[in-house]
């Protein structure tokens, strides 16, 4: 049975306390539970690289296998973000569910045999990627259900409870696969999966104001914003997934007899459990200045990661790596609280206020948001690929974490120069920047 809601106002104060509120609180927490799952899927790779040990791959192969869901995932993330749109967000998400079961399936069958080729695990890796593109049909979907005052902590929720799904397939499955094999890595989220998409079936709706022409919400590809943003996007949540998925496999090679498995878990929590801290701060203090000041404290988390490294601790390396958990996380729900605000801001500013152009305005952001997230998880591939490539030339992750710091003082300008330079001037950058 199809739930369609055709009436759908959350910026009107009496629609939203005596209807609005309560779906779309029912909307979100399902909306979690779905995209949660999606995370473990496309991350649960990060844990099985570090347990082939028996194939024999090289450091640099047994990082491909970790970047390449990254990447397919940031591809998948763009036709995701028009699928409630053009399917409603409650048939989408069931359907997105679903096909979780693919690599998970395959990925229990494969390591079953001592003799699958490296090209087939590659494959399978690549699949895991649908596991991404369902954190852009999440978040689009999630934008239409609420207000614009209530948009950042309710986007920082959606994102945190997908994001914590890697740290549960940090934490759960080095003891899966310890007590059940390798094969359980694949068949143990398979009974969850189906759960999720019953789930989103019985309890999830889709909103007839969301439905939009994908040629319309292509548009945002031409404007200037989208693009700046899916550049500080690769910065905050392309480094969450990038250094979230390396750890395992990074520490492992240059701390091999340290219990990093034990604790691999923890980065990834704490980064998920402050988002929704980053979008309450860009609600508070301006999505501008928190992201500014956010990317010099990843950029001093950097430096201290690479000094910890070099010193041969592996205690200080996993200190000073909760430090780009953390700031990663912060920034994560800084930038998405700026993406409705600067949309929003143009649309009041090109048609005038009213209702039809807050509409307009959050199909904008919901196709950007898309186009965003998929940019932005591009960081997670190039992460890897870059420890990857740093091993192969010299041993070492040094090349890497200066390329980081470097980057991170890029987007720290850009943010000035965008967002916070102009404030006052034009009503983007003044947005962006104040609390709204």
């Amino acid at each position: 049975m199809a739930r369609w809601i055709a009436e759908w106002h959350p910026d009107d104060p009496a629609f939203w306390e005596s209807t609005g509120r309560r779906v779309a609180r029912r909307n979100l927490i399902f909306s979690i539970a779905a995209e949660h799952l999606g995370f473990t899927v496309w991350t649960l790779w990060s844990i099985v690289a570090t347990k082939l040990g028996s194939y024999e791959f090289s450091t640099d192969q047994l990082f491909w296998l970790v970047a390449l869901p990254n990447l397919i995932g940031s591809v998948l993330r763009l036709p995701y973000t028009f699928g409630p749109a053009r399917f409603g967000g409650r048939n989408f998400t069931v359907a997105s569910a679903l096909l979780l079961l693919i690599p998970a399936a395959l990925l229990g069958v494969a390591v079953n045999n001592p003799g699958t080729p490296y090209w087939l695990f590659l494959v399978i890796a690549a699949l895991a990627g649908f596991g991404g593109g369902n954190f852009a049909s999440s978040m689009a979907n999630i934008t239409y259900f609420y207000p614009r005052s209530k948009q950042g902590i309710a986007l920082g929720l959606n994102a945190a409870g997908g994001n914590i799904g890697v740290s549960s397939v940090q934490l759960i499955m080095p003891l899966v696969i310890g007590s059940l094999g390798l094969a359980a890595a694949g068949w143990f989220w398979v009974p969850f999966i189906v759960a999720a998409a019953a789930c989103a079936y019985f309890f999830m709706d889709n909103l007839t104001s969301a439905k939009a022409n994908p040629r319309e919400q292509l548009a945002v590809a031409g404007k200037a914003q989208t693009w700046v943003m899916s550049f500080l996007y690769i910065g905050t949540f392309g480094s969450f997934i990038g250094y979230s998925t390396a750890f395992p496999l990074l520490s492992q090679s240059l701390f091999p007899d340290e219990p990093y498995a034990a604790v691999a878990f923890v980065g990834p929590l704490l980064g998920s459990l402050v988002r929704p801290v980053g979008g309450w701060l860009a609600d508070k203090w301006g999505g501008a200045p928190v992201t500014l000041w956010n990317f010099a404290a990843m950029g001093g988390g950097v430096l201290l990661t690479w000094l910890a490294g070099a010193a041969g601790s592996f205690w200080l390396f996993f200190l000073a790596f909760q430090l780009l958990f953390v700031t990663s996380g912060i920034g994560n729900g800084s930038t998405y609280r700026m993406i409705p605000a600067i949309f929003q801001a143009k649309a009041v500013a090109e048609r005038g206020p009213g209702e039809e152009t807050l509409l307009h305005g959050k199909r904008q952001a919901s196709a950007a948001i898309g186009i965003i997230s998929a940019v932005g998880a591009l960081g997670g591939f190039l992460i890897n690929r870059a420890f990857g490539m740093s091993f192969a030339a010299s041993g070492s992750p040094a090349a890497a974490f200066l390329a980081f710091g470097l980057f991170y003082a890029s987007c720290f300008a850009l943010t000035w120069w965008c967002y916070t330079r102009k404030v006052g001037v034009n009503v983007v950058a003044s947005l962006a920047h104040a609390r709204v």
